[in-house]
C-alpha cells in the first residue's frame, strides 16, 4: 500500500492466518515453499485421528480405507512434481480427464464430477499489501469415497513467506460425518479467507478517496489498477456460487447428514455477504473513478476561466498599443503634450476594470 504522511500501514498479509489448529498438518512457510509431495496425512476413524504409521503414503492410506466406511483419510500434497502428481493418479485410478487437468493445472473454479471422484477446484485469494496486488493460490481438491486429496500449487513467489494450509475439520462430530465435512470445511476456509483481502481493498478505497479529493494525479492509475484487483478476485469467487449449489443438489444422492447440510447452508449465507461485498467495491471505485474525472474537469475549467480572463485583460492594452503603433500621421491625440502618459493611463485603467469584472465573477 502507498505511503501517507511518511506512514504505510502494517501489512495485512501478516495478520492472514488461514491454517486449522490441531490438525497435526504441516504448516511452516518453508513447508509451503520448498517441501514437495505429501506434507500431511491424517487417519481419522469414527472422527477420532488415529496415528498414522511412518512414511505411510497414499497407497497404505487407501489400504487402510478400504472396506472401512467409519474411517476417514485426508492427504494435503505442496507444489507437486509431475513424477508425483502422475503417482498420485496412478494411486488413486483417476479418470484420464481429471489425470489431465491434474497434470495441466491453471483451472478455472469449479466442481466436477469423474466416476467415483469428485473434483474441485478453488483460488485462495491472499491480499499483498506492499504492492496492492491479489495473488491466488490454486488448490485442487480430489474427494473419492472416504478420502480426501488436496493439492496447492502455483503459489505466486509473492506469498514465498506465508504459511497456508487447507482448513481441516478439528471436532469429532464433523469429522465423524464423512468426507463431505472436510469438502465442506476447505470450501468455508476459502470465503473466510476472502475477508482480509475485502479489508485490504476497503482501506485502499480510503486512501483513494483521500487520493482524490486532495488533486493527487497518481489517483486515476490506483483506482484502474484497484480494480482490475477487484475483477480478478470476483472471477476468483463467483464461481463458488454454482459450487454450493451443485453440492445442496446432491444432498439426497449422497445421503448428506442434516447438520452438514446446514454447515454448507452457513458457507453459502457467508458466500453470498462476499460476493455482494465484492460488488460493492467494484461500483464504489466506478463511482470514485468518475468522481475525480469530474473534479479534474472542473479544475480544468476553472484553469480555462483563468488563462482566458488574464488573456482578455491584457488584449485591452494591446489593441491600444497597437493602434498607436501603426504610424500614421493624422491620429487623434498623437500630438498632445501628455498623450503618451494618457494612453498609459488609460491601458492601465482598462486592464484593472477588467480584472475587477473577472474577480468578482471569481474567475480570478
Amino acid at each position: 500500500m502507498n505511503k501517507i504522511n511518511g506512514k504505510v500501514r502494517q501489512s495485512t498479509i501478516a495478520r492472514i492466518r488461514t491454517s486449522s489448529s490441531g490438525n497435526g498438518l504441516a504448516n511452516r512457510a518453508s513447508d509451503v515453499v520448498t517441501r514437495p509431495g505429501p506434507v500431511g496425512i491424517q487417519w481419522f476413524a469414527d472422527g477420532h485421528e488415529t496415528t498414522v504409521p511412518e512414511r505411510a503414503g497414499i497407497r497404505q492410506t487407501l489400504d487402510w480405507l478400504d472396506g472401512h466406511d467409519e474411517r476417514l483419510g485426508v492427504a494435503v500434497v505442496h507444489q507437486p512434481n509431475r513424477t508425483q502428481i502422475d503417482h498420485v493418479i496412478t494411486e488413486m485410478r483417476l479418470t484420464p480427464l481429471l489425470a489431465e487437468d491434474l497434470k495441466e493445472g491453471h483451472q478455472r473454479p469449479k466442481l466436477e464430477r469423474h466416476g467415483d471422484a469428485l473434483f474441485m477446484v478453488l483460488h485462495p485469494p491472499f491480499y499483498i499489501d506492499s504492492s496492492e496486488d491479489v495473488a491466488f493460490v490454486e488448490a485442487e481438491v480430489v474427494k473419492q469415497n472416504n478420502f480426501v486429496l488436496i493439492i496447492t500449487q502455483r503459489i505466486p513467489d509473492e506469498l514465498a513467506t506465508l504459511s497456508w494450509s487447507p482448513r481441516i475439520p478439528s471436532n469429532a462430530h464433523m469429522l465423524s460425518k464423512g468426507s463431505e465435512s472436510v469438502l465442506y470445511t476447505v470450501l468455508d476456509g476459502v470465503v473466510d479467507q476472502t475477508n482480509p483481502v475485502i479489508d485490504g481493498l476497503q482501506k485502499d478505497i480510503e486512501q483513494i478517496e483521500y487520493q482524490v479529493f486532495t488533486g493527487d494525479p497518481a489517483a486515476p492509475e490506483r483506482i484502474y489498477r484497484l480494480s482490475r484487483e477487484t475483477m480478478d478476485l470476483q472471477r476468483a469467487i463467483n464461481p463458488l456460487i454454482p459450487i454450493v449449489g451443485s453440492l445442496r443438489a446432491g444432498f439426497n444422492k449422497h445421503q448428506v447428514s442434516e447438520s452438514l447440510q446446514g454447515y454448507l447452508g452457513d458457507v453459502a449465507d457467508h458466500l453470498a455477504r462476499i460476493v455482494n461485498q465484492i460488488t460493492d467495491i467494484r461500483e464504489l471505485l466506478n463511482q470514485v473513478l468518475a468522481v475525480n474525472s469530474t473534479l479534474v474537469d472542473q479544475e480544468r475549467n476553472e484553469n480555462l476561466k483563468k488563462v482566458s480572463s488574464w488573456a482578455a485583460i491584457l488584449v485591452v492594452p494591446t489593441l491600444i498599443s497597437g493602434i498607436y503603433g501603426m504610424n500614421f500621421d493624422n491620429m487623434p491625440s498623437l500630438h498632445l503634450k501628455y498623450g503618451y502618459p494618457l494612453s498609459l493611463a488609460m491601458m492601465a485603467a482598462a486592464a484593472f476594470i477588467l480584472w475587477l469584472i473577472f474577480r468578482k465573477k471569481d474567475w480570478l
